[in-house]
């Protein structure tokens, strides 16, 4: 029923055309048009071998081998042939595309439309796999690979990911849900956080307690055998009462818990579009690739 009502709400044309200059920033080549000034900001007062490429034509490198899955060796052969389209640029081999890319620092708060108006946030997480190789042997051997998360909060009205962390398997959903918010805030800049959306799995009393203390309504669905008494924190046990009182469906409704559903869907189409898993083999290039598809995602999506 919700998802009917979506589409007939959407315009088309519109979505249509966003989808289609997202394809643009694939073959965009705005990183000539300040090169030389780039280059020689970042080459000023560097000691030994200087830069021949600024940081945006690395983001753009990246970009190509983050959402098309190009392995650092075909990105070499790659820049060979652009170099002979644009002398401007020069070819590098692969171990040097991959030192730069694996340095590469994209802030997120780059990425996200300016405002000053209150946002409604959802948080969630999600899995990415470590390497898409060797799935018929872990399969058949039971070999264990882990994987990584994705923790992330995102603007139900925009779309866009105003907060992100990556870690390994470990880690679980509420330790990583203060930080989370607190650099969703920074993100923002002017931005205020209104509400908050959460699952089962961020139901705890220090979560409750940390939005109470930021005047950030908690929207979170609490377990159906809560306790009601307080215990260290009332606002859950206010959360739990009303949900008891009024039904979750009446709940669901009075609070749009629906909106928790963009996070699910920011996972789907990050992974659509960038894959479901990462390439690099090292523990904190993993992260970093991982961190990457999320962010290039946002900027796709502010092309619209």
């Amino acid at each position: 029923m919700l998802g009917s009502s979506m589409e007939r709400s959407r315009d088309w044309r519109k979505y249509n055309e966003s989808l289609v200059k997202r394809g643009e920033l694939y073959l965009t080549l705005s990183f000539l048009k300040n090169w030389d000034r780039d280059l020689e900001q970042i080459n000023r007062g560097k000691l030994g071998r200087k830069f021949d490429s600024p940081w945006a034509f690395i983001e753009f490198l990246m970009l190509v081998h983050v959402i098309f899955g190009l392995p650092y060796r075909r990105m070499e052969g790659f820049l060979r042939k652009l170099s002979n389209f644009i002398p401007q640029i020069k070819p590098a081999d692969y171990t040097t595309i991959w030192r730069r890319g694996s340095k590469l620092d994209i802030k997120l708060a780059d990425t996200i439309s300016a405002s000053n108006e209150s946002v409604v946030i959802a948080v969630d997480s999600s899995g990415i796999k470590v390497t898409n190789r060797g799935e018929w042997m872990r399969e058949k051997w039971k070999l264990h690979r882990g994987w990584i998360k994705v923790h992330l909060a995102v603007n139900v009205e925009t779309k866009e990911i105003v907060g992100i962390e990556v870690t390994d398997e470990t880690v679980s959903d509420g330790a990583e849900f203060n930080p989370l918010v607190t650099q969703a805030e920074k993100n923002l800049g002017g931005g205020r956080i209104e509400a908050a959306l959460e699952d089962g799995g961020y139901d705890r009393r220090e979560i409750f307690n940390y939005l109470n203390e930021k005047g950030i309504q908690s929207i979170i669905k609490t377990r159906s055998n809560a306790c009601t008494q307080s215990n260290g924190s009332p606002s859950r046990a206010n959360a739990v009462r009303e949900a008891r009182e009024i039904g979750y469906q009446a709940w669901k409704e009075k609070y749009r818990y629906g909106r928790r559903w963009t996070t699910e869907t920011t996972f789907s189409a990050v992974k659509r579009i960038a894959g479901e898993y990462v390439s690099a083999s090292k523990p904190e290039n993993m992260l970093h690739e991982a961190k990457l598809k999320f962010i290039f995602y946002n900027i796709l999506l502010n092309l619209a």
